[in-house]
């Protein structure tokens, strides 16, 4: 059954999905943590409204902060372009190792890079050292109270542009007040919020979107 939950639903995933169809993944982790143990993924409501933002977008670089077992990354990349990109940053090396699993079973390895380590040590490192220009979008889904840091820190590295979409999961629930406080409040920012719901409970939680405007731009 493997040792720990994430161990239990890659696990589940390699016996009950399909190798090569990232919706059979996302299918049998939804099912297995609506059915068997909650997990902090995305899950499949709020990965609806992930969905369409990133269909509306069609982005081809994408930044992922917090990778967990995989879910989200995988849910990005099956809707990115050909020769699209998807970096995704992780600090615990255990999830990191269950999310490339995750992704190789999907077959999306080839559009997706597991960043191992803290995000405000590998933020800066994304232009010298992964050739990164600017992002496309970036999704937040790790540490809440990073949220605001590491916006601040993709604003001072320059890998915002303007169209730069940013998009934070569990803004209400746990809620990351400063991030919402602050991109609510900028004139750099224009914002949309989408309530859904906490995954795979009933608990009213919602996403953000915020769409980078430029430095020091004027309101609307």
């Amino acid at each position: 059954m493997g040792d720990t939950k994430e161990q239990r639903i890659l696990h589940h995933v390699q016996q009950h999905a399909k190798p090569g169809d990232p919706q059979s993944v996302l299918e049998a982790i939804d099912t297995y943590c609506s059915q068997k143990e909650w997990a902090m993924n995305v899950g499949n409501k709020k990965g609806k409204i992930m969905d369409a933002v990133i269909q509306e977008l069609g982005p081809s670089l994408v930044l992922e902060l917090g990778a967990y077992c995989g879910y989200s990354a995988v849910r990005i990349a099956r809707l990115l372009p050909a020769g699209g990109r998807l970096f995704t940053m992780e600090i615990n090396p255990n999830f990191a190792a269950i999310a490339q699993q995750m992704l190789d079973f999907a077959g999306l390895q080839d559009k997706v890079t597991i960043l191992l380590g803290a995000s405000h040590e590998l933020i800066p490192q994304m232009k010298t050292k992964y050739g990164v220009d600017t992002l496309d979008m970036v999704f937040l889904d790790h540490w809440k109270d990073r949220y605001l840091p590491d916006t601040h820190l993709l604003e001072e590295c320059g890998l915002l542009r303007k169209g730069t979409v940013l998009l934070a999961d569990n803004v209400i629930v746990p809620g990351a007040p400063e991030f919402l406080a602050y991109v609510r409040g900028s004139s750099s920012f224009e914002c949309t919020h989408y309530s859904s719901y906490l995954e795979y409970m009933q608990v009213v939680d919602g996403l953000e979107k915020a769409v980078y405007k430029g430095q020091g731009s004027p309101g609307p």
